[in-house]
């Protein structure tokens, strides 16, 4: 745990601001978005839960600036994956089965991420204010501006459709995380009849399945 002084500087202040965000994420690698708590948070970066609330006016706050931090670090880190991965002159709808293999296999390595996304509209989007959650709103924006950009360099083809279809695939991440991680009662339940199991997804199979589908149907779309 950290001790901090009083922050008197714009200086110190980011440096506080940084200090939890860092906080935040290291817990978010041992436990899920749900159990984290400020309180906790409050414990381990140091301050008390007062003080947190200076810099950060709810847990929520502080989750979706992660979440917008994550985001931004997937995508930055996905032109080189793109470029080793796909095939500049294969057909349209070969080169976007490649580019939802690699978002998918992309995303199965960034579970923080996952998580965040996957809560992102039912939990991480209420108790902030009206300021947050536009800054927010104006910041995932501008990640899936930059996801489409990818998309259209790689799949000139999809045009205007490209934001739309990145938006898409965004929100198609958050859902597959959530049905690809039973809880504890739902895999006891499959233990005891198999059966049940029937639709049970794995994440990166189900996703990469549905994005390609999705790719697919809006390249047809485009060609219209």
């Amino acid at each position: 745990m950290t001790t901090f002084q009083r922050a008197r500087s714009e200086e110190q202040r980011e440096i506080r601001r940084r200090a939890i965000l860092d906080t935040a994420a290291a817990m978010l690698d041992e436990m899920s978005v749900s159990a984290l708590s400020l309180n906790e948070l409050s414990r381990r970066v140091g301050l008390a839960k007062s003080n947190v609330l200076r810099y950060f006016e709810s847990r929520e706050a502080v989750l979706l600036e992660l979440l917008d931090r994550d985001w931004r670090e997937w995508t930055a880190a996905l032109p080189e994956q793109l470029a080793a991965s796909l095939t500049p002159d294969a057909p349209p709808t070969q080169r976007g089965q490649q580019f939802a293999a690699v978002l998918a296999h992309s995303l199965a390595q960034r579970r923080v991420l996952c998580d965040l996304l996957s809560a992102q509209a039912g939990v991480l989007e209420h108790n902030v204010s009206v300021d947050v959650a536009a800054r927010y709103k104006r910041a995932a924006l501008d990640n899936v501006a930059a996801l489409a950009a990818l998309a259209r360099r790689h799949l000139p083809e999809l045009g205007g459709h490209a934001d739309q279809l990145c938006a898409q695939a965004i929100m198609v991440c958050g859902a597959v995380w959530t049905h690809a991680r039973p809880s504890t009662a739902m895999l006891a339940a499959y233990a005891a009849d198999p059966s049940l199991a029937a639709l049970r997804m794995d994440f990166t199979t189900t996703l990469e399945e549905i994005l390609t589908t999705l790719i697919i149907g809006t390249l047809a779309r485009a060609d219209q």
